[in-house]
């Protein structure tokens, strides 16, 4: 008997070499930030949907920057819209227009679609709907953000807020509370209340301010590269065509409100955040969630049909590298940018609309989970 508990031990030590190998082959797993933006869209609020469509890569480049523990993140953003007239009252004058996604011209496409319309506000009941159907990450190490914006008491409708923003924080989501218009006001409207009691921050906005864009010497070439990027994306599958579509259809969006938001998005596309491997062949083969040898021709565009495996993994990969280039090019130029808009910025600060109160705010909450910007 002995002896053959003296074998057991030596086969079970002579695994452990073997376990701590397979640990160790293990990627840790990635930290994530999920930003959920619930918007009114009551008749008063153009001004802030304009700030929200001209201003999202701007934020969204904020969280490029974001690292835990050496390591990128990945950003996940939701869209509500609140308040209003036109969605059911038994639905709350509330819609989920999109669920967390990593589909940044999705977001963008949604936001170039809002309309407003008189409403009632339900704060409490949007932030709830939030809390309970959004699929927020189940840990409390990663950041878990709502913003809500809005310029009505932060007490209207049937669910108490106070309910709403205690189960958030629960949950370890913050809520952040944006009130447009006056500061007191919003205080004694409860948003700041509100945020209080979702350990966020309240803050308040002029969102019917002109937001103020200073050219700079880089813009040009930015914008440039940023529509030049588009020529190496491979679309494929059922929705590749469509979806490059969208992807072009963001460019001129964001073109058509000024050459700085464009230049803002040509930025987002040369970074990590923006992610197309549901719909782009480059994105897709390195993230290894499709294998060409796999793909029938009717899944492919008509450049590649008519290509062997081999020529198409060295199309792919020619793809991928001209991408490259073209990013790092844009990167640099972005460094020479930031810092003579810096400069410019000195004499014309404007620190009080949408994206500058929330990027303020993102930093402080993720220093908080021991996240880092580079």
């Amino acid at each position: 008997m002995k002896s053959l508990i003296v074998l057991i031990i030596i086969f079970v030590h002579s695994l452990t070499p073997f376990a701590n190998q397979m640990v160790d082959k293990n990627p840790p797993k990635k930290s994530s930030v999920q930003l959920a933006l619930l918007l009114d869209t009551s008749g008063s609020m153009d001004g802030l949907i304009d700030q929200a469509k001209s201003q999202l890569w701007k934020i969204v480049n904020e969280l490029a920057k974001t690292k835990k523990n050496g390591n990128s993140v990945d950003l996940y953003v939701a869209l509500y819209e609140y308040g209003k007239q036109s969605i059911p009252v038994d639905e709350g004058y509330l819609r989920n227009i999109v669920p967390f996604t990593q589909d940044l011209d999705k977001i963008s496409d949604e936001l170039f679609k809002l309309q407003t319309n008189g409403g009632d506000e339900y704060c409490g009941k949007v932030i709830l709907n939030a809390v309970d159907n959004l699929q927020w990450n189940k840990s409390n190490d990663n950041l878990k953000i709502i913003f809500i914006a809005g310029n009505e008491p932060f007490t209207q409708g049937n669910i108490d807020y106070k309910e709403a923003c205690k189960k958030a924080i629960k949950k370890g989501i913050v809520v952040n509370t944006i009130f447009c218009g006056n500061y007191d006001e919003g205080i004694q409207t409860m948003w700041k209340d509100g945020a209080d009691l979702a350990d966020g921050k309240y803050m308040n906005i002029d969102h019917n301010a002109a937001i103020v864009h200073i050219d700079a010497p880089q813009d040009d070439d930015i914008i440039k590269l940023g529509q030049a990027l588009n020529k190496t994306y491979i679309a494929f599958g059922d929705n590749g065509k469509e979806k490059k579509e969208l992807q072009a259809e963001q460019d001129a969006n964001s073109m058509s409100l000024s050459p700085e938001v464009m230049v803002q998005r040509s930025v987002t596309k040369s970074g990590a955040q923006y992610k197309n491997s549901g719909w782009d062949l480059v994105d897709a083969k390195k993230d290894g969630t499709i294998k060409v040898e796999d793909l029938k021709d009717e899944e492919l565009p008509e450049e590649m049909k008519k290509m062997t495996v081999q020529e198409r993994k060295a199309y792919l990969d020619k793809m991928d590298k001209e991408r490259e280039v073209i990013q790092d090019k844009i990167n640099k130029l972005n460094d020479e940018r930031s810092k003579y808009i810096a400069q410019k910025m000195l004499d014309n600060p404007n620190d009080n609309t949408l994206d500058a109160v929330m990027i303020k705010t993102i930093r402080e909450q993720a220093k908080q989970k021991n996240y880092k910007f580079e």
